[in-house]
């Protein structure tokens, strides 16, 4: 496979186990990478052997780490990854009974992947207690940084219309971490893109690291996804026009969709296990850059 760049943009899903997908692609052949990988012992998709269901954090960010590797392979000498993550809190069920079987009650008792499968409660691992906020996105950050990429910044995405939740003994979560990391010292970024209006409103400002958008609501069968604008900021500023917008843990395409609309083609991979043929007819099959070529494991 050759992912190039090309006048029109060209859609390609791969279908298999992340890391042995990435390890086919070739070498420097991507602008950018935007993506959001499984959080840590949140939900349950039904493939064996999945990203986030670890035994422990290290194991996950371990995990995270190898993917990401191969991902810094793969992209250009001034590329650049943008990492969307959220945190864990210890001992955290998200919907489940003690024994880790679905709850019929609470927030995400109707959530698909919180009804699908066998998922633990959340372990913290040596240090942390139960109730502690694990700090999954900062350990992440560091490891990749000592794996050897560029940690260049963190943005807030700060979201106004956050989800709800029960809990009463400490404020109601409303944020993620947006991570840009780059491959080199210099890189690919175009500041005026993602220009935002200035406060006095007289022209415009430097993008700022706290990006307010609401979450949207999804009609499809994905159950975790982020706005169109998200990764909007991420690829306008870190691909050309007519660049490759990579992204390893593709859900619901959001990353794909806004890529083809802004002129980048789109190289994607996608567990076997986890509807990935539905998933690509529903997504680009009477698209008008469909998909070129389909990999299965």
């Amino acid at each position: 496979m050759t992912v190039e760049l090309k006048k029109h943009p060209k859609v390609e899903v791969y279908c298999g186990d992340v890391l042995e997908v990435l390890k086919t692609l070739p070498s420097e052949s991507v602008n950018c990478c935007v993506t959001s990988p499984p959080y840590f012992g949140l939900r349950d998709y039904g493939v064996d052997g999945q990203i986030g269901l670890e035994e422990t954090p290290e194991e996950y960010v371990e995990r995270l780490v190898r993917v990401f590797r191969e991902v810094r392979r793969v992209l250009r000498v001034d590329g650049t990854l943008w990492v969307n993550i959220g945190d864990s809190y210890a001992g955290s069920g998200k919907g489940r009974n003690g024994d880790g079987t679905h709850s019929a009650g609470g927030n995400q008792a109707t959530n698909k992947g919180t009804i699908a499968g066998h998922l633990r409660k959340t372990q913290g691992g040596p240090g942390v207690k139960p109730k502690d906020l694990i700090g999954i996105p900062w350990m992440l950050a560091f490891a990749l940084r000592a794996d050897g990429w560029y940690l260049r910044s963190e943005s807030i995405w700060h979201k106004p219309n956050p989800m709800t939740e029960s809990m009463r003994d400490r404020p109601t979560k409303a944020h993620e971490q947006v991570f840009l990391l780059s491959k080199s010292q210099r890189y690919y970024y175009d500041a005026d893109a993602i220009k935002e209006p200035s406060v006095t409103g007289n022209g415009t400002r430097n993008k700022r690291s706290v990006w307010s958008i609401t979450v949207k609501p999804f009609k499809g069968s994905h159950f975790a996804t982020f706005p169109p604008e998200l990764p909007e900021t991420c690829l306008l500023a870190g691909s050309p026009e007519g660049g490759v917008v990579l992204d390893p843990f593709s859900g619901a395409a959001t990353t794909g969709i806004v890529a083809v609309q802004h002129g980048r083609s789109y190289a994607a991979t996608k567990s076997s296990g986890s509807g990935c043929w539905h998933w690509r007819r529903q997504n680009w099959q009477h698209d008008e850059h469909p998909a070129s070529e389909i990999s299965a494991d």
